[in-house]
Order: structure tokens, then C-alpha cells, then sequence
């Protein structure tokens, strides 16, 4: 089968079913990941089906569910891991201010930050602060605001107003999507907001996104890729993306 036709039947398959993930579809016409993640990203940009994290929907779908931390925490988690040990060497020096974005690859940083390297921590995210609350290296400083059932993040106001009086040395980043043309995504306005206050108080940006959110684009964007200093991926990021990203001059660091 040709990619163009591939890529048609793909399309009136996703249209036919709803939500396809990118392992059903790589499954369905025998062929890899990357090359599902390819196709998805042509026919995104063609408007025939809609790319959402881990798959996609057809292009009339409206609305977009986000998943939720449960859902999340168990996907790409070999992935996830690499990442965060790679983010451990972007680290700032001792006793520096680090902000610590929600989401699950964030969590396995806050997991594995060392014993013998004195840090404030300030996050919005209900699961990094229930991992550091208590280190002894760590001085904890939780943000104020209303947690979103989905991700257990503050947000809101004062979340937002709390973070534009900070000046952190090394803010660590999720994100929903992240393309070379739109940059950082998330599907939630608040979430969002929060995200983008958090990029803006830090001298310095590290986004953790595992390849799945690579090349993928949802309803919010709260960064361009010039806001941010690194990425930090995995090692399944497809070429053609990681190219592109290269190209725009962000640094990208693949573990």
C-alpha cells in the first residue's frame, strides 16, 4: 500500500471509529509507530482527521477530552523515566529556585532529584509536592489557586498572580503538544495560563515531552518554541520532527 493511500484509508477509518491511538493504527496497516506518527501529522495538516495525544480524532470533533493524571501516569513510562534521569543533568547549582510543572514525566523528576543537592521547589502541582513534601534538601513551596480534578494542578488568579512575583533559576515543563510552527499546547484556558506564568518567571526553560506529544497540536498554545531553551525527548522521536525543532534553533536533548 502506497503512503497516499495508506494515509486516505487512515483518515475514513478514524472518521468511521472516533479515537484511534497511534499503537491501534500502526497495528491495523502493519507498519511502525513513526511512521503512524508521520501520516497523523499530513493529515492533520490537510484538516482530514485531528491529532490529539497518543492518536487521533476526526477533524469534526469539537471538543477534545483531556486524560486525565490516572490515564496518563501509566503511558510511555519507560520513555518518561529516560527523560527525567536526562533532566536531572540540566539541574541548576545548589540551592537555586526550581519551578516544577504538573504532569507525569515532572513527578519522576521530583522522584529522582538527589538527596545531596539543596533545592527550592516551588510548584502548582498537587502529586511533585506529595513526592518532595518532607526531603529534607528540599525547601517546598506550594502555589495557591483551584485543583483541576484532570491533572491535580492549582490554577487560576491567584496561581497565576503568585507565579508573576517569582524569579526562578530553572523552570521544568510539560506539555500536551509541542510542534515546530505553534509551539507549546495544552487543552485547558486555566491550565494554560498557568503554564505560560510559569514560563515567564523562569531565566531558564526545559520542557520534558516524551515523542508522543511531539508534532501534535491541541486547543491552548501557552509557549512558541523561542520561550524555551530545551527540550528533553525521547529516543522514538520521529527524524522529520526532530529535524525541524533542530531547525528553529531550540536545543533538544534525546534520552
Amino acid at each position: 500500500m502506497y503512503a497516499e493511500e495508506r494515509q486516505q484509508a487512515m483518515a475514513q477509518l478514524i472518521t468511521t471509529r472516533g479515537r484511534l491511538s497511534v499503537a491501534q493504527l500502526a497495528t491495523e496497516y502493519a507498519v511502525t509507530t513513526e511512521t503512524v506518527r508521520r501520516d497523523l501529522s499530513t493529515l492533520d495538516r490537510m484538516g482530514l482527521v485531528r491529532r490529539v495525544h497518543g492518536g487521533a480524532v476526526p477533524a469534526s470533533s469539537l471538543t477534545v477530552i483531556e486524560s486525565g493524571v490516572g490515564e496518563r501516569e501509566g503511558a510511555n513510562a519507560t520513555a518518561k523515566d529516560a527523560i527525567a534521569a536526562a533532566a536531572l543533568e540540566l539541574l541548576p547549582p545548589p540551592d537555586s529556585v526550581v519551578v516544577l510543572d504538573a504532569g507525569t514525566t515532572t513527578v519522576r523528576l521530583a522522584a529522582a532529584l538527589p538527596r545531596d543537592h539543596r533545592l527550592v521547589v516551588v510548584t502548582h502541582a498537587v502529586p511533585v509536592a506529595a513526592r518532595l513534601a518532607g526531603l529534607p534538601q528540599i525547601e517546598l513551596h506550594l502555589l495557591p489557586g483551584r485543583v483541576r480534578p484532570t491533572t491535580h494542578a492549582a490554577v487560576g488568579s491567584d496561581t497565576v498572580a503568585a507565579l508573576a512575583d517569582l524569579r526562578a533559576d530553572v523552570a521544568f515543563v510539560a506539555t500536551n503538544g509541542l510542534t515546530a510552527d505553534h509551539g507549546l499546547t495544552t487543552p485547558d484556558r486555566d491550565e494554560a495560563a498557568a503554564k505560560r506564568a510559569i514560563v515567564g518567571c523562569a531565566r531558564r526553560t526545559v520542557v520534558l515531552a516524551d515523542a508522543s506529544k511531539i508534532g501534535v497540536e491541541t486547543a491552548v498554545r501557552f509557549a512558541s518554541l523561542s520561550d524555551v531553551d530545551t527540550l528533553v525527548t525521547d529516543a522514538s522521536i520521529d527524524a522529520a520532527e526532530l529535524a525541524a525543532l533542530e531547525r528553529t534553533g531550540l536545543d533538544v536533548v534525546v534520552a
